[in-house]
């Protein structure tokens, strides 16, 4: 039994004559009439009551009729549905991203929503470290890291170059200055984030190069926390760039260069090599394409492996 079988089964049932259905489907009565006889064999129950001129359905045609109605609706649900994918009518976005790297998503995903409204997304929040499992556990489609995984089964495509900077309130001793040193920074108290990184050790590598004591007396656990607490005055911080842009327009903190300290990083999206994406996936990489076509400055989007 195949849904063309049942599709003439239904065309026969509906217009009580087999030549009358076969002009409906466009087919010789005779091909009709072998599609049914198949049914029957298949299905060991005659459908038609052969003794009747109108081809009145027996009781198992009587059942066989209202399944045949419901499957050949869900073959019709399920075309549309796959229809409304590809025209992103619906579907999800799944993206796993930590507190910073959720960041850069912003805008973009801003722009993603203002093209296709009908998308549902879910940005899953998770450690960096975490991110590439993630992403090759199938438990997100897309993941935004801060480092290369060096892992040959996901695609990496860099979306974005942030830095480190070094940020004080504007009532600072140093707010006034146009550059600092490190050796500057001796005596400062910085306000640092709970969760370690890569990033923290290369500054307190670099402090150490340069014989300078580095005291990280407070760690709290998000960048926007970090920033308000300098921002009132208590201490000083090394933020991505990308999480005080804002702050900075504002005047609630100000940017001092450091000489010696360029930290530079790259944002990245990451794949499954192996999986065939999703179409709102798909779009979500065009999107940001298109997005650092158009902004420039630090977005980027470009192919490693």
């Amino acid at each position: 039994m195949d849904l063309g079988q049942l599709e003439v089964f239904l065309a026969v049932a509906r217009e009580g004559k087999f030549s009358r259905a076969a002009e409906k489907l466009h087919r010789t009565q005779s091909a009709v009439s072998q599609s049914i006889h198949k049914l029957e064999e298949d299905l060991g129950e005659p459908l038609f009551d052969r003794s009747s001129r109108d081809g009145r359905l027996t009781d198992a045609g009587r059942v066989l009729q209202e399944y045949a109605e419901r499957l050949l609706n869900l073959r019709d649900d399920a075309t549309g549905a796959l229809g409304e994918l590809r025209q992103l009518h619906r579907g999800k976005l799944s993206i796993a991203a930590n507190e910073f790297t959720a960041l850069y998503l912003l805008p973009v995903l801003a722009q993603f929503r203002r093209l296709h409204p009908m998308i549902r997304i879910a940005v899953q929040r998770s450690l960096g470290s975490h991110i590439p499992g993630d992403v090759l556990r199938h438990n997100s489609e897309l993941g935004v890291l801060t480092y290369d995984p060096q892992e040959p089964q996901l695609h990496s495509i860099v979306a974005y170059l942030d830095e480190l900077i070094f940020v004080v309130p504007p009532t600072h001793p140093l707010a006034g200055e146009a550059q600092v040193s490190i050796r500057q920074l001796g005596a400062e108290s910085f306000v640092a984030h709970i969760v370690s990184s890569p990033y923290r050790e290369k500054v307190i590598q670099a402090f150490k190069r340069h014989k300078t004591p580095l005291h990280m007396d407070i760690e709290l656990p998000t960048l926007q926390a970090i920033k308000r607490f300098v921002a009132m005055g208590n201490g000083v911080a090394l933020l991505p760039a990308i999480s005080v842009e804002n702050e900075l327009v504002r005047g609630e903190l100000v940017r001092i260069p450091v000489r010696g300290l360029r930290l530079h990083r790259k944002l990245r999206l990451v794949y499954r090599e192996a999986a065939s994406l999703s179409h709102a996936a798909r779009a979500f990489l065009k999107v940001a394409e298109a997005f650092a076509l158009e902004r420039r400055g630090p977005y980027r989007f470009q192919r490693e492996h």
